[in-house]
């Protein structure tokens, strides 16, 4: 691990820029205390996305980084609000081991054709401590208050749950 100028820990992560990135910002942080970097679009030719359609979109980066970490690949607020456009598969899980472009699986649940023009800042990507787990296999599990309900058990008021 490294550290930054202020003492904190940094995990080390290579990037390296892929053939077509010729011009693109790297992922970035816009502003200090973001969480997420935003990735550009590295399409050569503007992409239209008609409502309902999908579209995988190139990054121009592959990455390296730790066993300990994961990229989540996220929407961007700003496109989902606007136009409806948000990462169909979110989040997206970029493993420590895949050496491969990012890339973004787009989707577009707006009224209109989106026009993903090259360099425009289409998701986020956040990187997300994996912690090493032991899985156990047993004959039972102790008890809950929750039990096994799941998917909208409690209902949706508070009366509905007494």
């Amino acid at each position: 691990m490294s550290f930054l100028e202020n003492n904190t820990p940094a995990f080390p992560i290579r990037i390296k820029r892929l053939p077509g990135s010729e011009g693109l910002p790297l992922p970035e942080k816009m502003s200090a205390a973001a969480s997420g970097f935003d990735l550009h679009a590295a399409n050569i030719e503007p992409l239209d996305l008609a409502p309902g359609e999908r579209a995988l979109v190139p990054t121009g980066f592959a990455l390296a980084m730790p066993v300990e970490l994961e990229a989540q690949i996220r929407p961007r607020s700003g496109l989902a609000y606007k136009h409806g456009i948000t990462t169909l598969n979110s989040p997206g899980t970029i493993d420590a081991d895949y050496r491969g472009e990012v890339k973004v699986l787009l989707i577009n649940h707006g009224q209109e054709t989106f026009t993903i023009r090259r360099g425009e800042r289409i998701a986020q990507m956040v990187f997300q401590l994996v912690p090493a787990v032991l899985l156990t296999e047993v004959d039972e599990l102790d008890d809950t208050t929750r039990g096994a309900g799941g998917f909208g058990h409690t209902g949706l008021t508070t009366e509905a749950r007494k």
